[in-house]
């Protein structure tokens, strides 16, 4: 009798800590939106928009802030494609000491906004918006090496679109059907618990998401620690 694989408890918790930090990155969006500059440091989607109709000449859109934000996301995403050129293993050492990187940089911003009250001057704005940019770019670099399907951490307009063309009103070949919903709704309470945060104090809300990336680099690495010591799958 052969033992169970091994890889489809590694997807599941894949997906549980990919989902996690789909939660953290609606929290750190709602931050860099609501209160910094008016862009997106996770979604690049949305700052690419704003950079179209800020440069069309939107009101009260400014364009300095969707730059740096997209210049941060893509060094970010270059970094982290670069530690994890060399291995094809979905977690490794390089993976946690990433998303560790992820969630103490953004302890680190919690620590300064926390320093300056809820009105920072515009020169620490300036530099949070694309530090956060780098960090999520990092991130979603590193989901995408994870390669769990549907789940990005940062965007979900894919997911939506998977999710209502293959309903029962759409093809009825549903897949992932779960993951899916979760994503969209993890995503959704992240920007309301970001919301809610900023109320009470700009730092807090990047508290919440560095406690929650460091805790998934934290369950990731054990996790991978565990399987590699477990003895392999017996053959028949």
């Amino acid at each position: 009798m052969t033992s169970p694989p091994r890889a489809a408890p590694r997807d599941r918790t894949h997906l549980g800590l990919m989902l996690a930090l789909t939660f953290g990155s609606g929290v750190v969006d709602a931050v860099s939106y609501l209160a910094l500059d008016q862009v997106f440091t996770a979604n690049m989607t949305g700052n690419v928009l704003i950079l179209g109709m800020a440069l069309a000449g939107g009101a009260d859109l400014q364009v300095l802030g969707p730059l740096l934000a997209l210049a941060g996301f893509m060094a970010g995403a270059a970094l982290a494609g670069r530690v994890l050129r060399r291995t094809d293993d979905a977690w490794t050492g390089r993976t946690t000491a990433l998303v560790a990187l992820v969630g103490s940089v953004l302890l680190g911003i919690a620590a300064a906004l926390l320093v300056t009250g809820n009105d920072p001057p515009r020169s620490l704005v300036l530099t949070v918006t694309p530090v956060l940019a780098i960090v999520m770019g990092v991130q979603t670099a590193t989901a995408r090496h994870i390669a769990v399907p549907d789940v990005t951490t940062v965007v979900v307009t894919s997911t939506i679109a998977g999710l209502a063309a293959e309903s029962a009103l759409g093809s009825g070949r549903a897949t992932r059907t779960g993951r899916r919903i979760a994503a969209v709704l993890l995503l959704l309470a992240g920007a309301a618990a970001g919301t809610g945060l900023l109320r009470w104090h700009l730092g807090a809300a990047p508290v919440l998401a560095g406690a929650i990336v460091l805790t998934v680099a934290a369950l990731g690495a054990r996790h991978e620690r565990n399987a590699a010591s477990r003895p392999a799958a017996a053959g028949p």
